[in-house]
């Protein structure tokens, strides 16, 4: 890492070029010419729910979508993916989540949000580089594609001074062919010690993010902000200035939980998102997670600056956050999407679970089954998770022109009896049902199994990156950590 300038900056270098060499076979497959057919295809978009439907995908676009006898007739040369069972559906959008967790799974289960930011996230972040974020998105990304994920939402949260670790997801992604947008959860104010680093050595990991997610083909960046109470008002005030001078949109937290809100009144005289107001940061496009702690005035802001929302329903239960008020949210006109949010306030990247939950918490939440139905939640983890990330002209719905993201799923007891297509697919489904996935017309899932990361290997590689964390971090001696007890027991030493 090359040493800092006086004042916490970084001298100049070349975009990336700080994250380790790519391993190999990390090559990904080609696009593809096939027909996909399935008994249903859910195309969340004009079509509506076609039966013994297809569509047709080239040069990484869809082409055509219509009943399969008419499209086979018309393409009797292309090959035929999918037996004519199962579902086809677009690629589900992962509207929050953070890989910086990816490899601290499974801690501080009974903490608070507050309490596991502290205990938890603050020290992991102080030790992760970038080679962490390479290894541990590839990781991840394993259990995103077999749960239907083709895009991601990340924000990368660390508070390491000598590396810019965030650029290592932007790495991972295009070694796995995931399509992601990229932030760098910076915080100055909430780590132990802070801050950390200057705004001035923040700002240019932004920079460099943001160069690194330019260049690759399937990533977009957006100005990350960890917390507002996690950042200094200096670090505020000139990221509210960086996105308006270069059009970066936003993506953060906003009223997660209650102690939040008290918190940002006794600092500011205001809560979280009026506060986001007053400093201009709803001028860009902007998604926040979470939205669980709204009032009617916070909900009015929100529709009217067209701020999207991230439900997290796995993770706001977890940490006991509360219930959302996703149906509200959404009569209000506010664009929701699903996320899984990190795999350490999860303890996954199950997409198909988050899904689940998502109308099973609003369902418990209100007392009333008819609150959210499969329908609006599975739009929910498709075209509204576009709209929310500013991508609804390339994906999210089945469409011709639009970017082949797509999840074939058959060959499982759970989606074998369809007499309600989309409420299997929400309530029954499981990732033994996705049998194949395409990114951008790449079949990354081929029969069940990621063909862009060899799993065994890839667990194999970040077993000691894990054991690491968790020494370095302090993790283990804190006892949030069993990894070097078990290694000890297992190997005698």
């Amino acid at each position: 890492m090359p040493p800092r300038e006086p004042g916490g900056s970084l001298p100049p270098r070349e975009p990336g070029s700080l994250l380790p060499p790519r391993e190999p076979g990390s090559l990904l497959p080609p696009r593809e010419e096939v027909l996909v057919r399935a008994a249903w295809v859910l195309t969340v978009g004009p079509d509506g729910d076609i039966a013994d439907g297809a569509v047709h995908v080239r040069d990484g676009a869809i082409v055509a979508v219509g009943p399969y006898s008419r499209l086979r007739s018309a393409l009797p040369g292309v090959p035929v993916v999918g037996d004519g069972t199962g579902l086809l559906v677009p690629g589900f959008v992962n509207a929050h989540t953070h890989l910086s967790e990816a490899l601290v799974t499974g801690m501080g289960s009974e903490l608070t949000l507050f309490e596991w930011g502290e205990r938890i996230v603050g020290p992991v972040g102080t030790v992760l580089t970038a080679r962490d974020a390479r290894e541990g998105t590839r990781l991840r990304a394993v259990e995103l594609l077999l749960t239907g994920v083709t895009t991601v939402n990340d924000m990368f949260v660390h508070s390491n001074p000598d590396e810019l670790a965030s650029l290592g997801v932007v790495d991972g992604l295009c070694s796995v062919g995931l399509r992601g947008v990229v932030s760098f959860g910076a915080e100055d104010a909430a780590v132990p010690g802070a801050p950390w680093a200057s705004v001035e050595r923040i700002m240019d990991e932004q920079n460099e993010l943001a160069a690194a997610a330019a260049a690759a083909e399937l990533a977009s960046f957006r100005y990350g902000v960890g917390t507002l109470l996690g950042q200094s008002d200096d670090l505020l005030e000139a990221g509210v200035d960086a996105c308006r001078a270069r059009g970066w949109a936003v993506h953060t937290h906003l009223a997660e939980v209650r102690e939040e809100l008290v918190t940002a009144s006794a600092r500011w005289g205001r809560r979280t998102i009026p506060h986001a107001l007053h400093l201009g940061m709803f001028e860009r496009p902007l998604i926040a997670g979470h939205g669980v702690w709204v009032t009617e005035a916070d909900i009015e802001i929100l529709a009217a600056h067209q701020v999207a929302i991230a439900h997290n329903p796995v993770a706001n239960m977890i940490l006991g956050s509360g219930v959302a008020p996703v149906p509200r949210l959404r009569s209000a006109g506010i664009v929701v999407g699903i996320g899984t949010d990190g795999a350490a306030s999860n303890d996954s990247q199950d997409m198909l679970q988050a899904i689940k939950m998502a109308a099973l918490l609003a369902k418990v939440g209100a007392i009333d089954p008819a609150v959210l139905d499969a329908a609006t939640v599975l739009r929910m983890a498709t075209i509204d998770g576009a709209r929310a990330l500013g991508l609804a002209d390339q994906i999210g719905s089945i469409e011709p022109g639009k970017r082949a993201d797509l999840v074939l799923l058959q060959d499982s007891v759970c989606v074998s009896v369809l007499h309600d297509p989309c409420g299997q697919l929400v309530y029954g489904a499981s990732p033994r049902a996705v049998r194949d996935v395409w990114v951008d017309g790449r079949r990354l899932v081929v029969d069940h199994a990621c063909t862009v990361v060899d799993e065994r290997e890839q667990i194999e590689r970040c077993r000691p990156l894990a054991r690491r964390l968790a020494a370095a971090s302090g993790l283990a001696s804190a006892g949030f950590s069993r990894l070097w007890t078990d290694r000890r027991a297992s190997t005698g030493l």
